[in-house]
């Protein structure tokens, strides 16, 4: 039997940015970053009211095709559950379409928020969250980092199969410079230009350097440069984003552990806490240079998991 939600119910949702491959880890590894957008939804007697405030203000859409709405929606269908008319609100922090991980916030958003509608009171279900948001978005690296926080590792026993995740170990003092692009690189447009095949030294060479971040991450950031060398998707992107390939090229060249964010166009920088002075005085002295024209720098820190607030039923 379909049940409503009633008129005044309110959730809100905390989601931060990600970014996810690190170099080698492709479609694996995950970081959540603390850049974190914030929805609110309030089930209203009818209508469908969309604000967006910050990015995408101007591009996304006002009605139920928004992400975030429509996979709210689609999630409470599943449980029979309807709501007459919603007001969403939303304070976009995440850069869109240059490899942060916006979709996958609004996807693990919506399902949030519709898990708070339908089972008030009741913990969240992460495994259906993991499990429902990975089926949406294709891959597990950017919505299990923002679901958990923090580095994730993700596999599944299938291509395409069940998700699994767990926590890696971050050393202290870690932190990340996103160098973020006014420019954009659709997900599809740089999956569309990969390789089908690869050579099995490149695959042997690729699987070392990603068991050797996991270490470099956790104890020896010393390593972190030759562990975030990549021979799978970076090179073979370089074409969809040359400025930004031009500046990690510079900055691996400079000796920082600078890769592809995602699907890019973002340079992500990974930095112990040795590295923080010199990435400074590199960016200071880079600046005003045609090799950093356009991007905006921005210093982050890792961040925490999605956050889920509900009124209490009255």
């Amino acid at each position: 039997m379909t049940r409503r939600v009633e008129p005044g119910r309110r959730v809100a949702v905390r989601v931060p940015a990600s970014s996810a491959n690190l170099g080698p880890g492709f479609d694996s590894l995950g970081l959540a970053l603390d850049l974190v957008d914030e929805v609110e939804v309030t089930v209203l007697e009818d209508g469908c009211e969309v604000v967006v405030e910050g990015e995408g203000a101007g591009t996304v859409p006002r009605d139920r095709s928004h992400l975030v709405v429509a996979t709210l929606l689609d999630a409470l269908a599943g449980w029979d559950v309807e709501l007459l008319g919603l007001r969403l609100e939303a304070r976009n922090v995440i850069p869109h379409g240059r490899g942060l991980g916006s979709s996958s916030a609004a996807l693990v958003a919506g399902l949030l928020a519709a898990w708070g509608l339908a089972h008030p009171g009741v913990p969240v279900d992460r495994d259906w969250l993991l499990q429902r948001s990975n089926a949406l978005e294709g891959h597990a690296d950017n919505v299990a980092a923002t679901i958990c926080g923090g580095l994730v590792l993700t596999w599944s026993d299938t291509p395409g199969g069940r998700a699994s995740v767990c926590s890696g170990r971050l050393v202290e003092g870690l932190r990340t410079l996103a160098l973020v692009p006014r420019s954009v690189v659709l997900t599809e447009h740089a999956r569309r230009v990969l390789p089908t095949e690869v050579a099995h030294r490149d695959a042997a060479a690729n699987t070392g350097r990603a068991a050797l971040l996991v270490h470099a991450l956790a104890t020896d950031p010393d390593l972190l440069l030759p562990a975030t060398r990549d021979w799978l998707h970076q090179d073979a992107r370089a074409g969809l984003m040359p400025e930004a390939d031009r500046l990690r090229r510079a900055l691996r060249e400079a000796g920082f552990a600078a890769v592809v964010s995602g699907a890019g166009p973002t340079v992500l920088v990974l930095a112990g806490a040795q590295h923080h002075e010199p990435l400074r005085q590199w960016l200071e002295s880079a600046t005003g240079r045609e090799l950093t024209d356009g991007f905006a720098a921005l210093p982050l820190a890792v961040g925490g998991g999605a956050v889920l607030e509900v009124d209490p039923v009255r």
